[in-house]
């Protein structure tokens, strides 16, 4: 196997560079704020496509960030990974709902979106109304 192809097994977000491909399913903060941090870091543009949801989302957190027209983003509380109840964790969506610029929090926190674990779907074409820039 190549060091390419073992790279890329490792991690996704060495297959998909400077894109949500591959991590659109959500999953552990741990994985999401490396990324983040980087791109921040490197001010490299940063695309959100495809699906997008839970830790997906954070990705909204990049400064260079845009989202296809395309793209589907869907929002709830976070909750530990390991409770199949999936309680709420204030905490956790905390850290979430500080990578959303200051209307898209509002409007989820507004509608109790970030308060349950039920998933809010927002297409990447209404995105903009809460100030992120659309792909060109």
């Amino acid at each position: 196997m190549s060091a390419v192809a073992v790279a890329m097994l490792i991690s996704p977000s060495l297959a998909f560079a400077g894109t949500s491909a591959g991590m659109g399913g959500g999953g552990r903060f741990s994985l999401y704020d490396p990324i983040i941090a980087q791109h921040n870091g490197s001010g490299e543009e940063f695309r959100i496509v495809g699906h997008c949801q839970s830790s997906c989302t954070l990705f909204l957190g990049i400064r260079n960030v845009c989202v296809e027209r395309n793209a589907t983003l869907l929002f709830h509380a976070a909750h530990l990974i390991s409770d199949p109840n999936k309680t709420p964790v204030d905490s956790l969506t905390s850290h979430m709902r500080a990578m959303y610029t200051a209307s898209l929090a509002s409007y989820l926190d507004g509608h109790g979106y970030l308060s349950r674990p039920q998933f809010h779907t927002i297409p990447g074409s209404q995105m903009a109304r809460f100030g992120y820039r659309i792909c060109k």
